[in-house]
């Protein structure tokens, strides 16, 4: 016979749905999410869960294990979007401009059912749990300040995920190897010479520079990149000039550059200054090149991989225990903790049968509400397979 596997308690189940409709009423922006720690803070005192604020949006938890082992981490992320809503649901947001178009609330109601599933294992756990309940993933900052704030202290692995439109609820996608892509953003301000539309003989065309320089940065991906890793270069804005009879004397070109592999990163960020830095001296120009490092790519190794996929398996049938077919060029700060602890990060299956699944950052984005069940099953048996592990091997 197969195993059976567990199901979520129907009381809990109908607490993380309340839970998230609430959140999502009252979405918050990153660094702004008060309301939405507070509702979290008082979660926590029901289950009698210790916890402290971090950023005074943030929150760490802990539920303890066996003295001397080392700590499992479980991350959600609680922040919003500044986007309007326009799904219809009944419990839209009630903040003009805000919403929670990511799954957010989604996360952080997983993360205290796991709470309470664990929290009834008190004294039982293989190891130490802790929580941790995010501000400002959005920002790409979140992440970096509850390291900076002893997030991981004590902690051997960390565990998360995201609810995924493209697979259908009930699946678990489990991927070794990169799931996110770095994110990071470039800036290059052109400056030639202005003058009249009619003499352009006399100026140097800002415009025609940075039109060159879209179309030669494109050339990075299609000629410098071996084609095996994916990569994505965009330029999202372009600025210059203010009337139709004057040749513009500056331009502001703005991007994304987009890649799983760290050594591609920096390739990307070289190229482009080198193009640009080259357009511009080819058109008597002068170009200034600046970067904002993003999050960086997160890297699922193979041992913790097969920690996740191991809870996964436990949780639902091997069918559903699936892989991501097609790359991910998103970003995603939980990157900041796995350059600082071994971990997976996974994706739960939540499109909605029979309906128009809107992307992630729409307006009428949703997920199926099952959803919230099985990520809740999965943090808790990731948490007591990994709990498992460093108690027979150690933080190594």
């Amino acid at each position: 016979m197969p195993p059976s596997r567990p199901k979520i308690d129907p009381e809990i189940f109908d607490r993380m749905v309340a839970f998230r409709r609430d959140l999502h009423q009252h979405p918050e922006l990153s660094w702004e999410e008060e309301r939405t720690s507070n509702q979290v803070s008082s979660e926590l005192d029901r289950l009698g869960v210790r916890h402290r604020r971090v950023r005074e949006t943030g929150i760490v938890a802990d539920l303890p294990g066996p003295k001397g082992v080392p700590t499992v981490a479980l991350r959600a992320d609680m922040d919003a979007l500044p986007i309007q809503e326009e799904t219809g649901l009944a419990f839209a947001s009630q903040n003009p401009g805000i919403m929670h178009a990511c799954g957010h609330d989604g996360h952080t109601s997983m993360l205290l059912g796991a709470a309470e599933l664990l929290s009834r294992e008190a004294g039982q756990l293989p190891a130490p749990v802790r929580l941790i309940f995010q501000p400002a993933e959005e920002r790409g900052l979140g992440a970096k300040a509850m390291v900076e704030e002893g997030a991981l202290e004590d902690v051997a692995l960390i565990f998360g995920g995201h609810l995924d439109r493209y697979f259908a609820w009930g699946s678990l996608i489990v991927t070794e190897g990169a799931v996110n892509a770095s994110t990071d953003a470039f800036k290059i301000h052109i400056t030639g010479q202005a003058g009249h539309a009619a003499r352009p003989h006399e100026t140097v065309d800002a415009v025609v520079v940075g039109s060159l320089m879209v179309m030669a940065i494109q050339t990075i991906v299609s000629r410098e990149v071996n084609p095996a890793y994916p990569a994505v270069v965009s330029v999202g804005r372009f600025d210059a000039g203010m009337v139709a009879n004057a040749i513009a004397g500056q331009a502001t070109l703005e991007g994304t550059i987009r890649t799983q592999d760290p050594e591609v990163r920096e390739h990307f960020k070289n190229s482009v200054r080198r193009i640009a830095e080259s357009v511009a001296q080819l058109h008597s120009a002068v170009a200034e090149v600046s970067f904002w490092s993003g999050t960086p790519p997160v890297l699922n190794r193979p041992p913790e991989t097969a920690l996740a996929r191991e809870a996964a398996l436990r949780v639902v049938t091997e069918k559903k225990v699936q892989e991501l077919t097609q790359a991910n060029m998103g970003g995603e700060d939980f990157a900041f903790y796995l350059e600082e602890v071994p971990g997976c990060y996974i994706r739960f299956g939540s499109r909605i049968p029979r309906r128009r699944n809107y992307p992630a950052h729409s307006s009428k984005f949703d997920f199926d509400e099952r959803a919230l069940g099985i990520g809740a099953l999965w943090l808790a048996e990731v948490a007591r397979t990994a709990g498992r592990h460093v108690a027979e091997n150690g933080a190594g």
